[in-house]
């Protein structure tokens, strides 16, 4: 596929239809036309408000589990634009000097995942009677997309090795109470992108750490000075270590989760 493609597929602003159309990207060849837009298409709903007026309510009734249901599907909609945003933005960096071909290929891999996940929830919240943009939603994770645009290091830092590491461990307590309440479908949905989410985590990961050897830096040290730098996730315990560690987030990874979390401390 070409270049032309996968910015189409960015700008689509249907949903559905950029979900299909990053199913059907197959590989793309690294050389793109600057600039690549700052914001992906969205659809008019659905509205965009402050993280804290996004509706949240108790699983146990169906209307607290679409509320759940939307909160994912908006979450893995970002997702896929985060996923083909690093490929158009950072595609040809210098820093991946050689390595372009395997680096579009991994983040194209996670981008067609994030579109299934966003498909299934799709379909489950219409079982339910309700669409995607039947609620509001928080426009978060795309500025953290915008904060972290002129540095790949950052990016990989902020978005699968803070946000995504997150999903792993906070997803097996949502399985959970879905399962309590009697909705295995809902919950067999969310075990899907859980395994798949490990991967993605593994995928950035794999790419911090070689962008940390080309750079000559150490990786723990590199993460805490990119939330420095950023300013916005404080990762803090409890963690989802063996998830973490199946991702290859390495024990001395970990420790620094800690240290990074003592310095904000110290900040405040």
């Amino acid at each position: 596929m070409t270049s032309g493609a996968l910015r189409a597929a960015f700008e689509d602003p249907d949903p559905r239809s950029k979900a299909r159309a990053v199913l059907a990207l197959g590989t793309v060849i690294p050389a793109f036309d600057p600039p690549w837009p700052d914001r992906p298409g969205r659809p008019a709903r659905p509205v965009l408000v402050g993280a804290r007026e996004v509706p949240r309510r108790s699983p146990n009734g169906p209307e607290g589990r679409i509320a759940l249901l939307h909160a994912l599907a908006h979450i893995e909609l970002n997702a896929i634009d985060l996923a083909v945003d690093i490929v158009g933005r950072f595609g040809t960096a210098p820093e991946l000097a050689g390595r372009e071909a395997a680096f579009a290929a991994d983040w194209l891999g996670v981008a067609a995942e994030e579109a299934k996940h966003f498909l299934m929830l799709a379909d489950r919240l219409e079982e339910f009677d309700s669409h995607y943009g039947a609620l509001p939603a928080h426009d978060g994770l795309w500025q953290t997309a915008l904060g972290t645009r002129g540095s790949l290091l950052d990016r990989l830092a902020i978005a699968p090795l803070t946000h995504e590491a997150r999903g792993l461990d906070v997803t097996p307590a949502m399985i959970a109470k879905l399962d309590g309440v009697g909705d295995r479908a809902s919950a067999r949905l969310l075990e899907v992108i859980y395994r798949d989410e490990i991967g993605h985590v593994a995928v950035g990961f794999t790419w911090f750490a070689h962008l940390c050897e080309r750079l000559n830096l150490e990786p723990g040290i590199a993460f805490a000075n990119a939330l420095d730098r950023i300013g916005l996730a404080r990762p803090h315990p409890p963690f989802n270590e063996p998830a973490r560690r199946q991702a290859g987030l390495t024990p001395k990874f970990d420790v620094d989760y800690v240290a990074v979390q003592q310095r904000f401390s110290a900040k405040s």
